[in-house]
């Protein structure tokens, strides 16, 4: 298998073993199921002897560790989640990656995992565009989603913060990840659980904090309901997020967002939503507000959109939420025009249709090696 150097790496040259042979041409592009199919390739770097070793670019494959894997027995591990999108013949965009990887940081900070460098970070996605550019969807509406991720890989079964880590990125052609695509989805409340509290790990991209929600996503799924609606953990009346977006509500032509607590996930699609917002000269509020709020101004008829944001769905719109037995229908259940707005405005400057004034994209020139659909 030839290796050989990345003479364009900042920090450290990347060692790159490339495939033999592709898997691509055993990939329907056609019918994508969301995080179920995988590049040829991706990126590896182990923390030992209290630093970073030198990163690799491999062959997708399994990893080998035994049982006693401490991030098996003590969750410490953090991920992020972006995309890449074809905008020309030889150019990718990348969404906001130096906000990802200041995330990243953040995560692992909170964690006790050690920091990357983002020269490294994002030298290794280029590296890793380079190789697999033809795994990177050509229609609208998909994309390659990259899933950064770093956890505990010492094997030894202490409750305490690991010596060795693993980090990797890896690569995957999606499409949308609701089933309902753009259409709108409905949510509920959950009856009994909570998400996270002040001071806990809610900001952070940690493994642990998906994992809880599972069980009340499951039981939303079981009612009807595409996704779970948090509230706080105190008080059980603050509306924080959606189990997989930030949530906004557009109350008499003023666009609220719950403010970022110490409990809500400082989303990247949030922060663009709100400088879109800002830049449009929307009325914009980032606060506190209550479910009972919310169902006020759906009775009174102020309640004009719901609309979700993340890095998977982009913009989700909302037709309905579910709280202690009532329902609340959005508008005639359409997607509103504020949603189809900001969602149209995101997707238009990743894929190089409508012009970034505001620096979010980073692109990658890469070789037109792709297929020919």
């Amino acid at each position: 298998m030839q290796q050989y150097l990345n003479p364009n790496c900042n920090l450290m040259s990347i060692k790159i073993s490339p495939i033999d042979k592709s898997r691509i041409s055993t990939v329907d592009f056609d019918k994508l199921d969301f995080g179920r199919t995988f590049s040829d390739h991706m990126f590896e770097m182990i923390w030992q002897d209290g630093q970073w070793q030198r990163p690799k670019i491999i062959p997708y494959g399994p990893i080998s560790f035994t049982p006693a894997l401490q991030s098996l027995h003590y969750g410490q591990s953090v991920f992020e989640g972006m995309k890449a999108y074809y905008a020309d013949e030889e150019t990718i965009h990348l969404f906001r990656p130096e906000d990802h990887h200041q995330r990243l940081n953040n995560s692992s900070k909170r964690i006790c995992v050690p920091e990357t460098d983002y020269n490294t970070f994002i030298n290794g996605i280029e590296e890793l565009l380079r190789l697999d550019a033809d795994w990177v969807p050509r229609k609208r509406g998909q994309a390659l989603y990259i899933r950064p991720i770093a956890f505990a890989s010492e094997e030894y079964l202490a409750a305490k913060a690991s010596d060795n880590y693993h980090f990797y990125i890896i690569t995957s052609p999606v499409a949308a990840y609701y089933k309902e695509g753009f259409n709108p989805v409905s949510l509920t409340t959950a009856d009994g659980y909570v998400r996270a509290v002040k001071g806990g790990t809610g900001e952070a991209k940690t493994a642990g904090n998906y994992a809880a929600s599972f069980l009340p996503a499951r039981q939303a799924v079981e009612k009807g309901y595409t996704q779970v609606l948090w509230l706080d953990a105190i008080e059980k009346k603050y509306v924080e997020e959606v189990g997989t977006m930030n949530i906004f509500f557009l109350i008499d032509g003023t666009l609220v967002t719950p403010e970022l607590s110490g409990s809500v996930l400082n989303g990247i699609t949030r922060r663009s939503v709100i400088e879109l917002a800002k830049d449009q000269g929307i009325p914009l509020e980032e606060r506190r507000i209550t479910i009972d709020e919310v169902f006020e101004a759906g009775k009174s008829g102020k309640l004009e959109e719901v609309f979700g944001s993340g890095t998977a769905a982009v913009i989700s719109p909302v037709r309905l939420i579910h709280h202690n037995g009532k329902k609340l229908e959005i508008g005639d259940g359409s997607v509103g025009p504020l949603a189809k707005k900001m969602f149209d405005t995101i997707t238009g400057i990743q894929y190089g249709e409508i012009e970034d004034t505001f620096g979010w994209i980073h692109p990658v020139k890469v070789k037109d090696e792709a297929r020919v659909e």
